[in-house]
C-alpha cells in the first residue's frame, strides 16, 4: 500500500451538524472515500461543535462533541432491566467515532477501524435523565504509513463533570 497524504482545505469547517453528520454515515459527506460513521442507532454523536488541529492538551488538535440522550434512548430498554444506564462501552465507542471523523477532517480517505485504548476509567453514569452529554478529544499525534493512524486521550462529560476517560486511544484510516 502507498503512503497516505493528507488533503489540506483552508476552507475546512470547525463544526458540523447532526445532518451533515448522517451525511457521513451514507458517503454523501466528502465523497464515498470519506471515512465513515455509522449510523443510527450505533451513531452516538448528534454534533460536533468543535474541531480544530490546533490546542488541546498537546498541542495538536482537539475536537468536541455532543450527544443527547432521553428516556427514549434505544439501549435504555435493554440496559439493565429496571435500572437503565448507558454502556459505558457506547461512550468509548463514541469517542472512537470522533477520532476516526478527525482523521477524514484531516483528508484521510479509506475505512477507519478502532486500534486500541491503553486505558479506560469508568467514573459515573449516564441516565435517562441525563440530557446532553459531552465528548472530548485531545489529539496526541498522527502517525502516517501505509495506514494513518490516530492517537489522543478522550472524556465523556456530564454537564462538565468527567464520567469516563481514555488515555492512548488508536484509531486508523485503511486505503480502500
Amino acid at each position: 500500500m502507498k503512503e497516505q497524504i493528507p488533503v489540506t482545505d483552508t476552507s475546512i469547517k470547525s463544526s458540523y451538524t447532526r445532518d451533515e453528520i448522517l451525511k457521513c454515515g451514507t458517503g454523501e459527506l466528502n465523497g464515498i472515500a470519506y471515512p465513515r460513521l455509522p449510523l443510527p442507532d450505533m451513531l452516538m454523536i448528534d454534533r460536533i461543535t468543535r474541531i480544530s488541529d490546533e490546542g488541546g492538551r498537546y498541542g495538536n488538535g482537539e475536537v468536541e462533541a455532543e450527544f443527547t440522550v432521553s428516556a427514549d434512548t434505544w439501549f435504555f430498554a435493554c440496559h439493565f432491566k429496571d435500572d437503565p444506564v448507558m454502556p459505558g462501552s457506547l461512550a468509548v465507542d463514541a469517542l472512537c467515532q470522533l477520532l476516526g471523523f478527525y482523521l477524514g477532517w484531516k483528508g484521510y480517505k479509506g475505512k477507519g477501524r478502532a486500534l486500541g485504548i491503553g486505558e479506560i476509567k469508568y467514573r459515573g453514569e449516564i441516565l435517562p435523565t441525563s440530557g446532553t452529554i459531552t465528548y472530548h478529544l485531545d489529539i496526541r499525534k498522527i502517525v502516517k504509513s501505509s495506514i494513518a493512524m490516530a492517537c489522543a486521550d478522550g472524556q465523556v462529560l456530564l454537564h462538565g463533570h468527567v464520567v469516563h476517560t481514555v488515555k492512548s486511544m488508536r484509531v486508523g484510516i485503511i486505503p480502500y
